[in-house]
């Protein structure tokens, strides 16, 4: 596995501190065992040891992937806090490497190229326009039955400015690129830790 490297600050919850190198390390080495176990089609790898009472915690989390080259091959995620990380986080990595819509699933040639980055996520708050820090707030844009969420990392790596990032949120949830600002429409926004090899 590769060294862990730090793509995102931490969360920076009042009361909460950054994920240990171990606790990084035994998330990225359980997404990469998992989706080798998947396109291998060999057997999941077993349970062994938990982890730490924080990945044991229920999470919500998105596991992204990408090329070396940096070309996005696939990403899922979840906003809900349901099941702990270490059970989690091994399923979105399988989700992203088999089930993004966008991509054909990943091949077994592709494994040694794949660089497996994880986010995990703070609770949904509304968001207060006006005050969405760039690099370290994520959004979620909601209206009807429509929901688009963009992570921090990805209005930092762009460039864009505030309103730039509630456009192309409004844009990921299938909507025109001013719904955030129907009275209808819900702005969450969200911090990460994100983490990858």
């Amino acid at each position: 596995m590769a060294p862990v490297e730090d793509v995102r600050s931490p969360i920076g919850l009042p009361g909460e501190s950054a994920f240990s190198p171990e606790e990084r390390h035994t998330l990225l080495a359980l997404a990469r065992e998992a989706i080798e176990a998947h396109v291998r089609r060999a057997r999941a790898p077993g349970k062994g040891e938990r982890g730490t009472p924080r990945l044991e915690a229920p999470g919500a989390a998105f596991v992204t992937l990408r090329r070396s080259d940096g070309e996005l091959r696939g990403c899922i995620g979840t906003t809900r806090f349901e099941r702990p990380l270490v059970d989690l986080v091994p399923d979105l990595a399988v989700s992203s490497a088999s089930s993004d819509r966008r991509f054909d699933p990943v091949e077994p040639g592709e494994l040694d190229d794949l660089r497996i980055s994880i986010s995990v996520l703070s609770p949904l708050e509304p968001a207060r326009l006006g005050e969405i820090e760039i690099g370290r707030h994520g959004l979620v844009v909601r209206r009807g039955g429509s929901s688009g969420l963009l992570l921090p990392q990805v209005a930092s790596e762009r460039g864009w400015d505030e309103r730039t990032f509630l456009e192309e949120t409004s844009r990921k949830a299938g909507l025109g690129h001013d719904a955030w600002r129907k009275p209808d429409a819900t702005v969450l926004w969200f911090t990460a830790e994100s983490f990858g090899e």
